[in-house]
């Protein structure tokens, strides 16, 4: 049996600044026919099961969902940030606190795409405000597919507060 391919950035800074590149392309506001558009949403404690989804592209041709519990607090506002490149066939989806850290406790959580593959995913357990840096999770807290980044049950330390998914068209078969 194959060993699973590895979908993210594993510490190189090559694939960091191509995945960087390819969301500045995509989120290019200038020539684009579809403009990069970013959806608030509360993210609720409770230790219920919640989703949130957002389409985007021509034709709505893709969609981001992004599905989570957490424990403690009160709601917290949270932004889905959507966008295509100039010829539609890479879509972007970030999901992510504002303020910078949550202080909710994550019990799970989930970001997939639909109409797309991912080629960069990576979870955070801290998103960058005024001069702070996103810190990401621990590469044994989160797993990325084709499409989606998922927590590690286990491994995962209950920590969330941005997302980020780079993904291309999916290929259709004729």
């Amino acid at each position: 049996m194959a060993a699973p391919r590895e979908r993210r950035d594993g510490g190189g800074s090559a694939s960091l600044w191509a995945a960087l590149l390819l969301t500045a392309v995509a989120l290019r506001p200038a020539e684009a026919v579809f403009e990069p558009m970013t959806v608030a949403f509360d993210v609720r404690p409770g230790g219920v099961v919640h989703s949130f989804s957002q389409n985007a592209g021509p034709g709505d041709k893709y969609t981001c969902v992004f599905t989570y519990a957490s424990q403690g607090g009160t709601n917290e506002k949270w932004q889905m940030s959507l966008g295509t490149s100039e010829d539609s066939q890479h879509f972007t989806c970030t999901i992510w606190r504002p303020q910078g850290k949550s202080y909710l406790y994550f019990t799970q959580f989930k970001a997939e795409v639909r109409g797309a593959e991912i080629e960069y995913g990576m979870a955070y357990s801290k998103a960058a405000f005024e001069r702070e840096s996103d810190v990401p999770l621990k590469n044994e807290e989160f797993e990325v597919t084709k499409t989606a980044v998922a927590h590690r049950p286990g491994a995962f330390k209950a920590e969330l507060s941005k997302l980020v998914i780079v993904a291309k068209a999916s290929r259709s078969e004729l």
